[in-house]
């Protein structure tokens, strides 16, 4: 079945109802696309009974219609699935999104930190090794084929102040790509579909590296930021927690290097970036202050697992992952 790029109403599915499935599902939604939204618990019943709301810009409210389901199989088959859910969920998940899946079904995944299949294809120095950070005992590898994954980017502030409305503050760029590589025809269409509904999505050559490029700031300021509870611009402004910022920024690069990835920046110019931001509240900020799971096994576990693969040097990363393993287990929100 070939998706039907022409039509205003592609069938998109998206997995995961928080602040940026909710971002990229509203967007969708107003463009007359055919979205249907993956819930549970309040949030399945907000959606079932106002449509997603949606704020965006400090405009007003929008609500719009959407399918909320609670199974896949009541979701039925999709043009496009999108991951937007916590990757410490995906594994669970995954086995289950067979009814979502047609012939020729992509998976766009969106998540923070290092996704599952990021060394599944060759070209960089850990080739075909699973990150056990993220998918433990491989259930999303089994589930969710190589060949369907399109791996994504999202620089995006939104949250979720209640079940069903989603607050989007700034940003916006998506980035899709192949996970080996190189631009496709389908990455090219997809994003033009994301572009139309002002999703700012373009096709990249190298998705690997957008996704370190942006690891590079949420590895600092989602950590730092659950330890603090501070912003991203007062964390990058203190001088002993920058300098520390910094430092682990300088890690993170240099690992990436280290694998063979081009990163065509520096601590300097991606300090400088977070810095323009503003007051950011990081996603693992915003997770620690409603009680929910925090993402601390992709965005800094996964690194550091790398890291140990090829001997690489990250005592910094490895510290501050310890400190907030520890802050997570205290709060509930992480495994002992």
């Amino acid at each position: 079945m070939t998706p039907a790029f022409t039509s205003s109403a592609c069938r998109v599915g998206v997995i995961g109802a928080g602040a940026i499935g909710g971002h990229v599902a509203a967007r969708l939604a107003a463009a007359g696309h055919q979205v249907t939204l993956l819930a549970r618990g309040a949030t399945l019943a907000a959606l079932r009974a106002q449509g997603l709301r949606y704020v965006s810009g400090g405009q007003a409210e929008q609500r719009h219609a959407v399918r909320a389901e609670a199974t896949p199989e009541t979701m039925g088959p999709q043009d496009l699935v999108i991951l937007a859910l916590k990757s410490q969920a995906l594994p669970a998940v995954a086995p289950s999104l067979a009814p979502l899946l047609a012939d020729t079904t992509p998976v766009l995944s969106l998540n923070n930190g290092l996704p599952w299949w990021y060394f599944l294809v060759s070209g960089l120095g850990l080739d075909s090794q699973r990150l056990h950070s993220v998918d433990p005992d491989g259930a999303t590898e089994r589930a969710i084929a190589l060949p369907r994954v399109l791996g994504g980017s999202v620089v995006a502030s939104c949250h979720c102040p209640e079940p069903g409305l989603v607050v989007h503050s700034s940003g916006g760029r998506v980035v899709i790509g192949e996970p080996a590589g190189g631009l496709s025809e389908r990455a090219t269409r997809w994003s033009a579909v994301l572009a139309d509904a002002g999703l700012g999505a373009v096709a990249s050559a190298q998705i690997r590296t957008d996704i370190w490029l942006k690891l590079m700031g949420n590895i600092c300021s989602n950590p730092l930021s659950l330890l603090t509870c501070a912003t991203s611009d007062q964390l990058v402004d203190d001088p002993g927690v920058g300098r520390l910022f910094a430092t682990m920024m300088s890690e993170c690069l240099g690992l990436g290097r280290h694998l063979g990835l081009t990163l065509p920046t520096t601590v300097e110019q991606r300090m400088a970036q977070t810095r323009q931001l503003g007051a950011i509240r990081s996603s693992m900020l915003q997770d620690l202050e409603a009680g929910r799971g925090v993402e601390l096994d992709a965005i800094l576990g996964a690194p550091i697992e790398c890291a140990r693969a090829l001997g690489y040097p990250v005592p910094t990363l490895e510290q501050i992952f310890a400190l907030a393993g520890l802050r997570a287990r205290m709060a509930g929100l992480y495994p002992a």
